[in-house]
Formats: structure tokens, C-alpha cells, sequence
């Protein structure tokens, strides 16, 4: 709406002006008392409309490289709701406004806060659970997969985040989500384990650098030699083509599970299947207990295939497999899916002879979560 049409209600107001009526006035016109009173002392002409675009412009026209500069900054504080876009980040409004500043783009609090909001960021408060006392180390952990990364990004190798989705019933059953239909689907009243036809383990890969997503879907059990495998399968199939000969592996991976960083099936499964195998140096990174959603596989593949199946049933394991390969972003994401047959029984035991004879390197900040594996030569 123009200046001017926005100025017609304000005449049919006159007489609750006069009346001492500002405040209803000023709702009616959708113009201020403030705006009105400038327009007095200046000597405004009353049908005079602002050019268009006229105005102070925005800091991103003024500054374009601003928006860029904020997305490094926070390309490590970003964490996210798996099953939702709303994402989350550490650092507070004003430090994010020094750092810009340091690097030569001035921008207040309140710009940085509009710029997060366009960029697709929420505010979000603290929510009060029981739970245990945070790791005094979660921090510092944070700003080493950060320097690693880095190391790796600046070298040209690959970096991976790996974890496993959750397991999915296959069969008649209902899926979380809405879709548009003129009849809602019918499915099983209750969600036996029992009656479904097969237990779906999804484990994702996310490729950091070309940002593509692998998922292999096992039909077994969620243990250390499924999740090496399907890393092994990908290094074979797509990491040893793309990547330069002589390249590390870096493997952002949670702290639990099939992956866990006290786990010694998973250190002896990479060590075996992987790095013997191949010939290949990999470090692991893990994130601290509790901190998954941190972990880029989370809320940079996860959730778009959430996405794209909710309010779908996964009536077989190919329908599944169609709904993971044809998930998409606008950033250009492109993901592959593949079944896994093979049965993995849990419980592997791990003498303590092999685990001795790992050729595993602990790092100098926070070993128990940062460690690097070396091929052992075919005597060894």
C-alpha cells in the first residue's frame, strides 16, 4: 500500500483526532503519531509518494559479502531439529555482531538478528529436564572438530558424518505427517513389531564437501561391523574414485551406538575392513554424549528424508528406498540408497590381544574422542 492511500483512512479520522483519539487514528491509517508529527514540522506535501525503492537500503545490498561472512561463522555453531528445517545456534546476537565487525562488516544485534531470521534461524529457550551434568570438555571438543575439519577441507580430503537413523517398521503402518488426499489411508490400528514384514535400519552417510548423502538400509541389526561396512562400501563405490590418491578420512560420528567411542568391535572393524583393507588413514572425531543433533548428518540429511516420507506408509523396503533417493534440497543435495542383506549378529567380543595390536593413535586433545587409524602393513 502507498503513502498515499495509507493517508486516505486518516481523513475519514479527522474528527477522532480532534477528539484526542491519536492512538485509534494512528491504528486506523496504519500510521504512527511519530510518522505524522515529521510530516507536520518538515512541511511534507501531502500526495507526494516515495519513489520506489527509495529509503535507507539493507545492510546485505550495501555489504553483500556480509551474509557470507555470517555463514562461517556459523558453519560450526549450527545444530538442528532432525524432523523439522527450525535450526539453533551458540553463539549470542551481539558476539556474532563483533566478530562481523572484526572482519569488516558492521552490523548491530538487531541486523544480525533479522539476517539469522531470513536465513531460516529460530530463537529458542531452555527447556528444564532431568538429565546429567554437562562435560566440562563438550566445548573444547567442539572447537577441535572445528580445527580438524578445517585441516581437512583446506587439504582437499574427505569428511564424513555418519550415524543411524532410526529404525523403521515396514508393513501397514502409520508414518507421522499429513498428506494431501481426498481419503486418509487406511493402516494397522497398533504398531507391532511383530506383524511387520521387515525392521528398516537406515544408516546415512553425509559427504560435508559435495554435500551428497549415502544411506545403506539393513535388514539385521544396528551393530559396529554393519556400520563399517557400509562405510567400507562407500569408500569402494564412491570415496576412492572422487578423492585423490593418498587422502585421510575424517568421520564425525556420535559417541553411542554402532559407532561409539568406546566400543572396541567398532575400532577393530574400522581397523580391519577399512584402513587394512584399503590402505587408508582415518580419524574419528566423536561429539559428546548428548549432542547429536550437532552432528551434520542430523539436520543436513536426516531431516529432508523425514520429510519427504511423512504421512506415507513404508508398505515394503523398495518403496523406502525410493522415498530416501528421491530426497532433495534447494542447495542441491542428492542422496543414494542401497540394501543391505547381510546378517550382523550383536554381542562381538574383542579379545584384548587383537585390540592391542590396533595401530590406533590417540590425539593430545580429548583422546577418548579423537583418535586416528593407520594401516597395518600385511605381516602385521
Amino acid at each position: 500500500m502507498s503513502e498515499l492511500r495509507q493517508q486516505e483512512p486518516a481523513d475519514l479520522t479527522k474528527d477522532i483526532r480532534q477528539l484526542g483519539g491519536r492512538h485509534e487514528s494512528s491504528e486506523e491509517s496504519s500510521l504512527t503519531s511519530t510518522t505524522r508529527r515529521a510530516r507536520r514540522q518538515y512541511g511534507a506535501q501531502r500526495y507526494r509518494i516515495r519513489r520506489p525503492g527509495g529509503g535507507r537500503k539493507l545492510i546485505e545490498e550495501i555489504d553483500p559479502a556480509i551474509v557470507p561472512a555470517l555463514e562461517r561463522l556459523l558453519a560450526d555453531e549450527i545444530a538442528g531439529d532432525p524432523m523439522t528445517e527450525q535450526k539453533w545456534i551458540r553463539s549470542s546476537l551481539r558476539m556474532l555482531s563483533k566478530q562481523l565487525a572484526d572482519g569488516g562488516h558492521r552490523a548491530s544485534h538487531a541486523t544480525v538478528a533479522r539476517l539469522l531470521k531470513d536465513m531460516g534461524f529460530s530463537l529458542k529457550a531452555n527447556k528444564r529436564k532431568q538429565g546429567r551434568v554437562g562435560c566440562p570438555e563438550r566445548d573444547h571438543q567442539f572447537k577441535y572438530i572445528a580445527s580438524q575439519k578445517q585441516r581437512f577441507i583446506t587439504a582437499g580430503w574427505p569428511i564424513i558424518s555418519i550415524d543411524t537413523k532410526k529404525k523403521e517398521l515396514i508393513g501397514e503402518f502409520r508414518n507421522n505427517g499429513r498428506t494431501w488426499r481426498r481419503h486418509a489411508e487406511e493402516v494397522n490400528e497398533h504398531d507391532f513389531p511383530g506383524v511387520a514384514k521387515w525392521r528398516a535400519v537406515p544408516f546415512g552417510i553425509y559427504d560435508v564437501g559435495k554435500n551428497e548423502g549415502y544411506v545403506y538400509v539393513g535388514i539385521s541389526n544396528d551393530t559396529p561391523e554393519f556400520v563399517v561396512c557400509s562405510i567400507a562400501q562407500w569408500w569402494q563405490d564412491e570415496g576412492c574414485r572422487v578423492y585423490p590418491i593418498g587422502s585421510e578420512l575424517l568421520i564425525l560420528a556420535d559417541s553411542g551406538g554402532g559407532n561409539g567411542c568406546r566400543a572396541r568391535a567398532w575400532k577393530l572393524n574400522l581397523q580391519v575392513k577399512l584402513c587394512d583393507t584399503f590402505g587408508l588413514t582415518a580419524t574419528v572425531c566423536h561429539y559428546p554424549a548428548g549432542c547429536s543433533k550437532w552432528n551434520p548428518v542430523e539436520h543436513r540429511l536426516f531431516s529432508y528424508i523425514s520429510m519427504n516420507w511423512q504421512g506415507k506408509p513404508l508398505k515394503t523396503l523398495e518403496i523406502m528406498l525410493g522415498y530416501i533417493r528421491g530426497t532433495s534440497t534447494a542447495t542441491g543435495l542428492k542422496v543414494k540408497a542401497f540394501l543391505d542383506r547381510g546378517v550382523y549378529k550383536r554381542g562381538q567380543k574383542v579379545k584384548s590381544e587383537d585390540f592391542e595390536r590396533l595401530k590406533t593413535e590417540p590425539h593430545a586433545v580429548c583422546p577418548k574422542w579423537n583418535y586416528t587409524l593407520h594401516p597395518r602393513k600385511v605381516q602385521e
